[in-house]
């Protein structure tokens, strides 16, 4: 009987994250703990009531739509942290507190948009982030393919793009998709975003592999390619290939220096490196340009060198 009562306790609270009432998600959770303290799901949404009734005064303050959108990002960036050091979690309390965050930030921005005239690239772009939030992948990816006409260039905007294709499984054009934006510039992209497994699950290993959450992003394209993961090949430009070359050159130059360059340096070096042996396998190239490569790969990080050729 009294799982039951708890059973429902912990429903009702879920239902109340869906609207965003946090202070009576935290009662109805309080109960259900009086009849099970040990219980790891109730602890868990306890936990994520009281982070958000701390955020609810803040959150009420703000009345401009877009900044009050922004708040909410911010703090779901800050609330995956905290999430995230859970020993035990529900991924059904997680999905209740994700509808309503990004349900309530859709409908700001497309208040910004629609007032716009809605031609803004960064409204465009946090709407299909909220699209795909809430499971509507359909306008995800048609505002984040939008986005991508806009800023061709950018890889959070790529990266959200791969995500919604990984998350209807379309895993061609995820992967494509994913290989251009880690390329790019793996710093710009924000991983308390990223929701599919193929992302997950690459987080996991290189967790299990002892990657700091602080590293992740940067080693998480090098990781892709070991994994099999970024596994889809593709000959460069000309001017890809310039540039490619010149940041290799430039990120050699900085092994040398201090060890606060390296956390970013060697990572980086070694998605460049694996970058342009794809591009030499695509157009026949000499085996023995590869061969450099792999011994530069080796001297750098001989576990990652072991990984890649086996």
């Amino acid at each position: 009987m009294n799982n039951a009562i708890k059973t429902s306790l912990l429903d009702e609270a879920y239902n109340c994250f869906n609207k965003g009432l946090f202070g009576e998600s935290a009662d109805k959770l309080d109960e259900a703990l009086s009849i099970d303290f040990e219980d790891e799901n109730v602890i868990c949404g306890l936990k994520c009531a009281n982070f958000w009734k701390a955020r609810e005064k803040r959150l009420l303050s703000v009345t401009e739509p877009f900044a009050k959108g922004e708040f909410l990002l911010k703090e779901w960036k800050n609330f995956s942290a905290f999430y995230r050091g859970f020993v035990e979690s529900d991924e059904k309390c997680l999905n209740s507190i994700r509808q309503w965050c990004f349900g309530e930030a859709l409908h700001l921005y497309e208040k910004v948009f629609y007032d716009s005239g809605g031609t803004d690239a960064e409204i465009l772009f946090r709407i299909g982030r909220c699209y795909k939030s809430i499971g509507d992948y359909e306008n995800a990816i048609s505002f984040l393919e939008r986005t991508f006409q806009q800023k061709k260039e950018d890889s959070a905007v790529i990266a959200e793009l791969a995500d919604s294709y990984a998350l209807i499984n379309e895993l061609k054009p995820a992967k494509i998709f994913f290989r251009e934006a880690f390329f790019l510039d793996p710093a710009g992209i924000e991983l308390e975003f990223l929701e599919s497994m193929m992302i997950r699950r690459l987080l996991d290993e290189m967790k299990n592999k002892g990657v700091k959450d602080s590293e992740a992003v940067e080693w998480l394209p090098v990781y892709g390619v070991i994994y099999g993961v970024f596994n889809v090949k593709r000959e460069l430009k000309p001017l890809e290939l310039g540039k490619l070359k010149q940041s290799i050159f430039s990120y050699e130059n900085r092994l040398d220096l201090d060890e606060s360059t390296v956390t970013e340096t060697v990572p980086r070096l070694l998605n460049y490196y694996f970058r342009l042996i794809d591009h030499y396998i695509c157009v026949g190239e000499d085996r023995g340009k590869i061969e450099d490569i792999l011994r530069k790969i080796k001297k750098i990080n001989n576990e990652i060198f072991m990984e890649y050729i086996n």
